[in-house]
């Protein structure tokens, strides 16, 4: 932890202007997302908050597009202090930072209203600090959706037809393991390698929510999208700690109430961009069905009884659950 207080210290410093008064301090933020998802613009909106309030004195640079490398990558440059920003998917913490637990474990959440309330009350903050001892300060929690099985083989509408066929999962014991409690295969693989992977039938699909398998195009080679809605996983936006306690208290405040204050901005984004991906892939051709969700729940239980292990995660999903 040293090492990467250390780290960060000289990368920020390195970023800054010396010796003049009004120096600007320019900090990288990364996104596998391509420019216009609206995590991206979340962080965008973020950056000319905080531009605007620090009168100049910092300016966000957003890389989209997984410039700066995949969200396992990126996850360890901004923990030594590389990159200072990175917005990511909170499953690739869950070997890190046991509280994400949580919020990755399948149809935790009732819907996404529910898990706005979760994530913006109590639960949220206890998750937020959890991140802090492995040297990331949590800015902002940001909308995902709702994940489903898309496959280029057939339509699913109960377990049974999740027999024998390999999905590409995020790297998460969590989602591993629920797909094996379906009776499917999973493969974690990064993001950018699945419509390949589809196409020449290394997997036979994936599962995420509507924009991503509209703009990765994974419509176009897998054309059965079930709703299951087996997770509605926030993504998290972080600060290299190292960095975030190099700033003055006042800074600090700013940094997390811009943060705060793009959460709205997102999530309109967000519900936009959902609307207009579903009608996209229909007219590309996908076929769209439900599913026995009930079907899918009961199944979840071993994977309740394998990572929800210690009293901390036990209390944590009763908050959730008692979250009205």
């Amino acid at each position: 932890m040293r090492m990467m207080r250390l780290l960060a210290g000289v990368a920020l410093a390195s970023l800054m202007g010396v010796g003049a008064a009004g120096a600007q301090t320019v900090l990288r933020s990364s996104d596998t997302h391509p420019d216009g998802y609206p995590t991206v613009e979340g962080v965008k909106y973020f950056g000319e908050l905080v531009k605007e309030r620090t009168d100049g004195r910092y300016e966000v640079e957003v890389y989209h597009s997984a410039q700066l490398g995949e969200e396992k990558d990126t996850i360890e440059q901004v923990r030594s202090g590389v990159i200072q920003l990175n917005r990511v998917s909170m499953a690739p913490f869950n070997g890190t930072v046991k509280e994400t637990i949580v919020p990755a474990l399948p149809y935790v959440f009732r819907d996404e209203e529910h898990m706005h309330k979760v994530m913006d009350g109590p639960v949220g903050d206890q998750i937020k600090a959890a991140f802090e001892p492995v040297g990331l300060v949590v800015l902002a929690f940001y909308d995902a959706g709702s994940r489903s099985f898309y496959n280029s083989k057939k339509p699913i509408r109960t377990v049974a037809d999740m027999a024998g066929l390999k999905f590409r999962v995020i790297q998460s014991d969590i989602f591993v393991d629920m797909t094996a409690a379906l009776g499917a295969n999973a493969t974690p693989m990064p993001y950018g390698e699945v419509y390949s992977s589809i196409e020449t039938g290394v997997i036979d699909g994936a599962e995420n929510n509507y924009p991503s398998y509209d703009t990765a195009r994974h419509v176009e080679v897998a054309k059965y999208y079930s709703l299951d809605q087996h997770t509605i996983l926030p993504e998290v936006f972080v600060m290299n700690k190292a960095a975030f306690d190099a700033m003055t208290p006042e800074d600090q405040e700013i940094f997390r109430k811009a943060g705060a204050d793009s959460v709205g901005r997102q999530r309109e984004l967000w519900t936009e961009m959902t609307e207009n991906s579903r009608k996209k892939v229909e007219e590309a051709g996908a076929q769209i069905n439900d599913v026995d969700k009930q079907g899918f729940i009961d199944a979840m239980k071993p994977v309740y009884d394998k990572h929800v292990t210690d009293d901390v995660l036990r209390k944590l999903v009763e908050d959730v659950r008692a979250t009205q």
